[in-house]
């Protein structure tokens, strides 16, 4: 199967399902296997941020759903002006950040962690989908 467009959540029917975390599911170019064990070729004209719940338009091999695969992660908290700088620290190390709340959540990752918590800021794991903000300059569907 060949996957050459990407098509956002929605009501269409699903062949089948792949199950990804976030460095498969931002990609331009990959082997993929499907949840059922068929090989799949991601093939898009450009790099994409794909997101939970989309499809994967395979033509006349139907359309594969998207799940975004848990992974481990850390939640950041701490009072408002620690998080402002937490947040130059992760944006400095150009670290991928999605927000929740009042928490900056992370891939997991034991020295940034340290930093955290040398600084004073609370470090909470979880495994969960990661989803991080796309940027100013994302060509994102979303």
């Amino acid at each position: 199967m060949r996957a050459t467009s990407i098509l956002p959540q929605g009501d269409w029917p699903a062949t089948g399902t792949i199950t990804l975390d976030y460095d498969h599911r931002h990609r331009r170019r990959i082997r993929l296997r499907t949840d059922a064990g068929a090989d799949l070729l991601l093939d898009l004209a450009e790099t994409t941020h794909i997101r939970d719940g989309d499809g994967l338009d395979c033509g006349a091999d139907g359309i594969i759903r998207v799940i975004a695969a848990a992974e481990p992660l850390a939640a950041l908290t701490g009072p408002p002006e620690l998080l402002i700088r937490l947040a130059w620290h992760l944006g400095n190390r150009h670290l991928d950040v999605a927000f929740r709340g009042t928490s900056l959540l992370i891939r997991a990752d034991h020295v940034i962690e340290a930093m955290v918590t040398g600084l004073g800021g609370t470090v909470t794991h979880s495994n969960a989908a990661f989803d991080p903000e796309s940027g100013a300059y994302a060509h994102d569907h979303a």
